[in-house]
């Protein structure tokens, strides 16, 4: 790296690739029922924690309400992000339904916590037109 550049923490480097990836992700329970109080979350966010350095992801940032959380992950180029989300929710939904039986109603869930529906989005970097002007700014040769 070049000596006048200062090194960032979020840009990664593999043996082929300098990357950067960030995405918000929010996953709603079913129905959307109100089943997260703060131990749940705190539980939650462990899991998913772990979940995440099995991906070599970090889980950067994590909160949530009573029907849903937030997650804002760092993650590697090799990650399928719809692998990641899969482990994510099927990993935590299978763990909180475990430690907190009594306060997961089944019956009214159907014997499912999460929606099967997710929001993703890369977040992170230039605004896009800050890179559509650069890439059309480059001089083309002749």
């Amino acid at each position: 790296m070049s000596p006048r550049w200062e090194p960032n923490p979020d840009v990664r480097r593999g043996r082929h690739v300098v990357y950067n990836l960030h995405a918000h992700l929010v996953f709603v329970t079913k129905y959307r029922r109100d089943v997260f109080n703060d131990a749940m979350l705190t539980r939650c966010e462990e899991i998913m924690r772990k979940v995440c350095e099995d991906f070599e992801a970090d889980l950067v940032e994590f909160n949530g309400e009573e029907d849903h959380v937030h997650l804002l992950v760092h993650y590697p180029p090799k990650v399928a992000l719809s692998n990641l989300v899969n482990s994510l929710k099927g990993v935590s939904s299978r763990r909180l339904r475990q430690e907190f039986t009594g306060h997961v109603n089944r019956a009214i869930m159907h014997g499912r916590f999460w929606s099967g529906s997710y929001f993703a989005g890369s977040c992170g970097g230039a605004p896009l037109q800050v890179v559509k002007d650069y890439i059309e700014n480059q001089v083309r040769p002749d």
